[in-house]
């Protein structure tokens, strides 16, 4: 689909003459039935007068044009093409993206930039990204660029016609290197570069044949591009099959192939709980009947995060296989082979939503779309997984829709767990307790379970500060909630997260909002909570989490659920839930609530761990337990984290008692509820002191100060030296934080300096003030060019320490929270 198609010669006469714009609104019109806003009309008046001064600039007459383009099952619209020959005669076209930018900064993601867009300030991809998008899509969907002895050569550019770049402007920065080299942009002063750009690829001329082939084509992925897709799903080794998994995938790939060539539509439904390999199953099936059978075969599911994530682990050009649900409400009847729908009990009812225009609406609903676009459809589904009311995708619907279609319905079970280290008696434990299915499993032993660990802990402190533990051994682990704590729709300062999970003093953000702009560096989006390593600073919520797994989940499990055991039931809390919609739900409530903790619980490989904010939930649920004991890393001097492992506990000799602290005794004791340790550092605050390990038998506890509140991550120690006399005289006792999130920057910190050439001798430490330099890396992310520790002190001889890259960097254990007074 296109608004606009025709001869250079009669656009530029169009452009002159102020009709292009009306044109443009006219045929939008027609195809959409709605009136295209004022800003779209408007830049269509100055963007494409513009381009037509180039083509009229470089004698540009002869040659095709196709304005708005919509690129195939997609809702993106490319703003101009231009169509000729070369100076050898082969036939070629040029993308042109149009931008009426005045400015831009650069952007924490490697193809994003900053810039002002509908009044606001937003991260957008680069121009140079963008087209070239457009372009690597073209290329490998639209069979006039891959078809036949010669396809036509496409290019891609951008013309910024109100830009005026500066010297060292952000736009042309070296993170862009890459994107400019391929897909070049062009500002309001490069007429003539853009000139000769265009002129090089299309100096003869001769459009009207090179344009009809392109408006006569199909859309059609081409070959290269599907076994490319299967090569890079072989190539991931978490794409494997299985046992059983292959077995399901044999017969579904092999009734697949024969129904290609069936008159009757094929419809197979794929039933399976968590775990049991349902989106492995369909990622291999992608790639074998597009590497086997040359076939167009797409993926879709209903979850952005679980989509993009999986569209980042492929690369760009795979990713063009892998889309939503909602995309294929356009699409042609039986335009795609085989469309494979994973996790369907997300089906929405239709593919309209609140900003969907009457003209875009189809009137079907989703699971006919999808239906109808494909000659075979595969649905994958655990009818337990619906966690919001709008989602109603279901076995039964999915049946209802295969015989209203008269299509040829398979079905088959998927039953062993890989998941939960393949205990399917977890799940079905979990089935059980929460009272959505009876199962055989009513108790968890844990003594007989060994392979899976199940740990219920005091406080989220200590849960947290075990999935952490998990992932600093190197295991995949994330902290999930349920939706009990508002989600900011604004930033903090510079960009952080605002701290929205609040239990006492245990203090975290959620995951980042989808589509939020101007996140710190540092800080993943919500598509790569799960997927990128730093994504463990934050608590993902179900619908970042659904579709995802972990080696080791960690489960706040809020007051929106909970057991009442005088009525012997679960109950539904609703002022407990900040999700709008599933309050909403009414008499659904429970049985949502329900299986959002079904889905949080369920997504460890290798653990769960869980804290209950409602007493009573956890003694039902540790009532259904056996061998679980006391989760003592609440309240255990052992809960210290590994990473600060070398500080030791304190030795108090004599002379050296802290003042203004009681040392409690140890009948007193209660590890982190009405004390906190002190720690022997050993520092010497003025150079990188020898660390001397003290008797570890020896745990010192005191009553905190009247300003502390006890906690995992809080303890005492003392720093001696002069280097930051000025904040902390010698000697000083002092409340640190372990492993402080967010910015260091301008904080006073314990600083550990490895030495990994001999790893045995233990770390140094030192307490200074913390500043960095920033520069960019090869993947567009800010680093660290150089840590300085800077001494504070009376005594003008003590230097700060600079550490460099090549250091092996400089690691923060804690920061300062304040200095006791003596």
């Amino acid at each position: 689909m296109r608004l606009y198609a025709g001869m250079s010669r009669e656009f530029i006469d169009h452009a002159v003459h102020n009709r292009i714009a009306a044109l443009l609104r006219d045929a939008f019109q027609r195809v959409y039935r709605y009136r295209p806003s004022p800003s779209e009309e408007h830049s269509w008046r100055n963007s494409l007068r513009a381009v037509s001064q180039v083509f009229e600039h470089g004698n540009l007459l002869d040659h095709g044009i196709i304005l708005e383009y919509q690129l195939p099952l997609t809702s993106l619209r490319l703003d101009c093409l231009i169509a000729g020959r070369d100076h050898d005669g082969r036939d070629e076209a040029v993308i042109i993206e149009l931008k009426q930018w005045s400015g831009c900064e650069t952007a924490s993601e490697p193809n994003l930039v900053r810039t002002v867009v509908g009044q606001a300030k937003r991260d957008v991809l680069h121009p140079s990204a963008q087209v070239g998008q457009y372009r690597h899509y073209l290329v490998d969907v639209h069979t006039a660029f891959h078809e036949g002895v010669e396809p036509i050569v496409l290019s891609a550019c951008a013309y910024l016609h109100n830009y005026e770049a500066e010297t060292g402007d952000p736009l042309f920065s070296a993170q862009y290197a890459n994107l400019l080299l391929e897909s070049p942009v062009f500002s309001a002063d490069d007429v003539d570069p853009l000139t000769e750009f265009l002129c090089a690829r299309l100096q003869r001329g001769e459009g009207k044949p090179v344009l009809e082939r392109i408006e006569n084509s199909r859309y059609q992925p081409s070959k290269k591009l599907l076994e490319h897709v299967a090569k890079v799903i072989e190539g991931v080794p978490a794409f494997t099959l299985l046992d059983e998994q292959k077995v399901v995938f044999d017969k579904i790939y092999c009734a697949a192939t024969v129904g290609f060539s069936h008159r009757i539509k094929q419809v197979f439904l794929v039933h399976g709980g968590p775990g049991t390999g349902k989106s492995v199953i369909a990622i291999q099936l992608m790639a074998q009947l597009s590497k086997r059978e040359g076939r167009n075969a797409q993926y879709a599911t209903g979850s952005k995060a679980f989509t993009e994530t999986l569209q980042r682990i492929v690369g760009t050009r795979a990713a063009q296989q892998f889309k939503y649900f909602n995309s294929y409400g356009r699409a042609a009847p039986s335009e795609i082979d085989v469309l494979i729908c994973d996790e369907a009990h997300r089906l929405r009812k239709t593919s309209a939503n609140q900003y969907t225009s009457k003209a875009k609406q189809t009137g079907k609903p989703q699971v006919q779309e999808v239906i109808d676009a494909a000659k075979v459809t595969v649905f994958f589904i655990d009818d337990r997984q619906v966690v919001r009311p709008n989602e109603v995708g279901s076995s039964e619907l999915i049946r209802k829709a295969s015989i209203d279609n008269r299509c040829e319905l398979h079905e088959y079970t998927l039953e062993t767990q890989f998941r939960c280290a393949g205990s399917d008696g977890f799940i079905n434990w979990i089935d059980n307790t929460l009272g959505i299915q009876k199962t055989a499993n009513t108790i968890w032993n844990q003594e007989e379970e060994k392979n899976f660990e199940f740990r219920i802990f005091e406080s989220p402190l200590a849960l947290e500060e075990a999935i952490r533990q998990k992932a600093t051994d190197g295991y995949s682990a994330r902290m999930t909630a349920g939706f009990c704590w508002p989600w900011s729709k604004t930033l903090g300062p510079g960009g952080t997260l605002i701290e929205d999970v609040v239990i006492g003093n245990f203090r975290r953000p959620w995951n980042a909002r989808s589509g939020v702009s101007g996140l710190a560096p540092g800080i993943p989006k919500e598509v790569h909570w799960a997927y990128d390593p730093r994504g463990i600073d934050q608590v993902g919520c179900v619908y970042t989490a659904q579709g995802f797994e972990f080696d080791y989940v960690g489960v706040i499990w809020g007051p929106d659920l909970v057991y009442e055991s005088s009525k012997e039931t679960w109950s539904g809390n609703r002022e407990a839930s900040y999700d709008v919609v599933v309050r909403g739900a009414r008499e659904r409530f429970v049985d949502l609530v329900k299986n959002t903790y079904r889905v949080l619980l369920s997504r460890g490989l290798k653990g769960c761990y869980v804290h209950f904010m409602d007493k009573g939930t956890e003694t039902f649920v540790r009532n259904r337990c056996e061998g679980l004991g006391i989760a003592v890393v609440a309240i255990a001097p052992a809960a210290v984290p590994r990473r600060v492992s070398q500080i030791e506990p304190l030795v108090v000799e004599s002379g050296q008692r802290p003042p203004s602290l009681r040392i409690l005794p140890r009948r007193e004791i209660k590890p982190y509820i009405n004390a906190v340790p002190l720690f022997d550092l050993k520092i010497a605050a003025g150079r990188f002191g020898e660390f001397q390990m003290p008797d570890t038998e020896s745990v010192i506890w005191v009553e905190p100060p009247q300003r502390t509140k006890p906690a995992l991550d809080i303890f005492i120690a003392q720093v001696i030296g002069d280097s930051m006399n000025r904040v902390i005289p010698n000697g000083a006792w002092c409340v640190f934080r372990l492993n402080p999130g967010g910015s260091r920057r301008g904080k006073v910190v314990l600083a550990q300096l490895r030495d990994y050439t001999d790893p045995d001798t233990g770390g140094s430490y030192t307490v200074k003030r913390y500043m960095s330099e920033k520069t960019t890396g090869q993947d567009g992310d800010p680093i660290n060019a150089k840590v300085h520790l800077i001494p504070e002190s009376t005594d003008l001889a003590y230097s700060e320490i600079v550490v460099l890259p090549d250091d092996d960097k400089v690691r923060v254990i804690a920061e300062l929270v304040y200095v006791i007074e003596a």
